[in-house]
């Protein structure tokens, strides 16, 4: 399932260099935060058995 493009990925300090996504100088402490946490989340490898990290029960009644 392909991620929605972030926010931060339409900002003017945002640069899209291959490998090595950063921001620009004085970007503000929230995108900076939220690029910190969406390069952290790439780092979490789906197991068998999940979706995007979420467990999926397929005994499940409901």
């Amino acid at each position: 399932m392909p991620r929605t493009r972030p926010e931060f990925t339409k900002s003017p300090y945002f640069v899209d260099e291959p490998g090595n996504w950063h921001l620009k100088a004085g970007a503000p402490k929230k995108m900076q935060a939220e690029l910190d946490n969406y390069l952290q989340s790439l780092e979490n490898l789906d197991e068998d058995g999940t979706i995007n990290g979420n467990q999926i029960d397929i005994y499940s009644t409901h």
